[in-house]
């Protein structure tokens, strides 16, 4: 089929785009933004080491050529928790280069690196291997090396958070073996390029285990060889691009049942493979998956995959969003593990990880972050999708009341925007914090046809892309034609609460927004002696009258907006509308600390 055009294709150009409708307030914003992230990146370099870098950064070694098709085969041997393997990677070269960097963790070793015919030479720095290549690359050629290795890998800690891995057994003492890697990065089991923003444009995955197993990975099943010696090769292909941290390996004693979804692109093919024991459990708890579908699909366009399917394959783990292999360890509960994250009772009625690492395969595997850094982008956005799942479930105010209830899980520890380039993640709040910022832009635009426009036009536009944060930001500002880049930099970029700032007396409320970012100006539903309607505060103290108003009211900020407020009980001096001439001299004062361009994509 024809290749989806991928953003690392042209990375430079999607670097270049900058926001559009800037106004005053939001150029304040991103500028404090900028002050902030610069001064945290300075507070925190010492963390980060040349590792970091190798893994993180697009560095020369990786810059001048695209992956386009992996082919990996690998042999697992549970006898003794080892792999054996190669992988064979094609590649697209974008500017003259000789070196290429490829990633493998130890204590796995490369055994050799083969292109046509010939071993070449390479120099390990960590876990990167520098390859040199025959010749210096032609741009716009194609060409393939194939990189043999073996070893035992990693170990999976706490899979998935702390991953690797998996050697387990099930109930009845038999091998179940299973990959996690999102965190630690899929080099920690097989030689690739570790760099998010670049994935291949299909993959091979052929697994070889004991006949005793059978292995289920990602895309479809293409055969299972019988081998010689007691083992069977299962080739599985993928016909679009895939994360690398999504490639996956699940061997165990496997039912496996079938299902069809009549979706919005026809007939999706629905593949469900627990234990075998569990089968019965299985298909009871796997019907949730068609009403998740048809939701996900309604908010967020069609589901992303029609062509490798969709599956749920039971694994030694809690879960993980493995594209077209949904990895499900929830032990066929509803909640997470049973219990429910929002502590409203709304959660309990439907399964997490069937819900949760489904909506990763929109936002996560469609839609993927080029740097961790922006983790927002794809953890945020599921979050939120569990809030929807709730209100196609149980109604619109249960949706809003799952994500209200799910702010106790926020932390306001750190940013969520981490620094780039250095394989980094910012706070767990990426996770509710996120979520419950999009419920509020939800309630800011005031019109759900247009929020769910915005949502599948999202879909639509980075369909199979990998994206930074700064261009679905621009895309929601440009398609609800308003300016929430002070919302962005206040929620994504501080670890600040705003506060609503309040005199009421009878008819007439003064307010004022404070703990805020410079230029942050956003509305906010509110009811005042039984009045419900929306102030417009700033920085500046002002004033409205609230016709109809009971005597003797109370100003009450609607749950759905996550702030909180303060009232005072005396008058507040008139205050000039402008800004301050200290205010504006600090404002600008900002612009002087940006150490990196807002149009490179790597400022927020």
């Amino acid at each position: 089929m024809v290749k989806p055009q991928r953003t690392q294709r042209s990375r430079s150009a999607d670097r270049s785009r900058v926001f559009s409708m800037l106004s005053l307030s939001s150029v304040v914003a991103l500028l404090s933004l900028g002050r902030v992230r610069t001064l945290a990146a300075q507070d925190s370099s010492a963390a980060f080491t040349h590792a970091d870098s190798l893994r993180g950064a697009n560095g020369p070694g990786r810059a001048w050529w695209d992956a386009t098709f992996y082919d990996l085969h690998v042999r697992v041997n549970p006898s003794d928790s080892s792999i054996s393997g190669y992988n064979a990677i094609g590649y697209r070269v974008l500017a003259p280069g000789q070196e290429m960097q490829i990633d493998l963790r130890a204590p796995l070793v490369v055994d050799s690196i083969i292109q046509q015919g010939h071993t070449l030479i390479s120099r390990r720095d960590g876990d990167a291997y520098f390859v040199t290549l025959l010749e210096t690359q032609r741009v716009a050629s194609h060409d393939t090396i194939s990189v043999y290795y073996h070893g035992k890998p990693r170990v999976a800690r706490r899979a998935p958070w702390d991953g690797g891995y998996v050697w387990a057994h099930d109930s009845l003492g038999r091998p179940w073996i299973a990959t996690a890697n999102e965190g630690v990065g899929a080099s920690v089991w097989w030689p690739t390029k570790e760099l998010r923003a670049d994935e291949p444009d299909s993959q091979r995955i052929a697994i070889t285990v004991p006949s005793a197993i059978a292995d289920v990975s990602n895309g479809r099943l293409r055969s299972a060889d019988a081998n010689g010696d007691s083992t069977t090769t299962y080739e599985w292909f993928v016909q679009n691009p895939i994360n690398n941290y999504d490639v996956a390996v699940n061997a165990g004693h496997y039912a496996h049942l079938t299902d069809v979804y009549q979706g919005e692109k026809g007939k999706l093919t629905l593949d469900f493979w627990p234990l075998d024991y569990h089968a019965d459990t299985a298909g009871k708890q796997f019907q949730q998956v068609k009403p998740m579908l048809k939701c996900f699909e309604h908010w967020f366009g069609p589901y992303p995959w029609y062509n490798d399917g969709y599956k749920l394959v039971e694994t030694p783990h809690l879960g993980m969003e493995h594209q077209s292999a949904v990895a499900y360890g929830n032990h066929y509960k509803n909640g997470y593990l049973g219990r429910d994250l929002s502590f409203t009772g709304l959660g309990l009625k439907w399964d997490f990880i069937i819900v949760h690492e489904s909506g990763h395969e929109w936002f996560g595997n469609s839609i993927t972050a080029q740097d961790p850094a922006d983790m927002w982008v794809q953890e945020g956005f599921t979050n939120y999708a569990e809030g929807l799942y709730t209100e196609c479930q149980q109604g619109k105010e249960a949706g809003a009341q799952y994500i209200i209830g799910s702010r106790r899980n926020i932390r306001n520890d750190r940013p969520i925007i981490a620094p780039f380039g250095v394989e980094q993640e910012g706070s767990s709040d990426m996770y509710y914090k996120t979520g419950s910022m999009l419920h509020m832009i939800r309630q800011i635009i005031d019109d759900d046809v247009k929020w769910r426009d915005i949502l599948r036009g999202l879909n639509a536009t980075f369909y199979h892309k990998t994206v930074t944060g700064a261009e679905v930001r621009a895309y929601i500002n440009r398609r609800a034609v308003m300016d929430l880049n002070p919302v962005f930099a206040q929620y994504l970029m501080t670890t600040q609460i705003p506060t609503l700032e309040y005199v009421l007396a009878d008819s007439i409320v003064r307010y004022r927004w404070t703990n805020v970012v410079p230029g942050f100006a956003m509305p906010v539903r509110v009811t005042i002696g039984g009045v419900r309607q929306w102030l417009r505060p700033t920085e500046i103290w002002r004033t409205s009258r609230v016709s109809g108003a009971k005597k003797s009211g109370t100003l009450d900020v609607d749950p759905d907006f996550y702030v909180t407020s303060r009232e005072y009980d005396r008058a507040i001096p008139d205050v000039s509308l402008e800004l301050t001439n200290s205010r504006l001299r600090a404002t600008m004062q900002f612009a002087g600390e940006l150490s990196v361009s807002f149009a490179s994509g790597t400022t927020a």
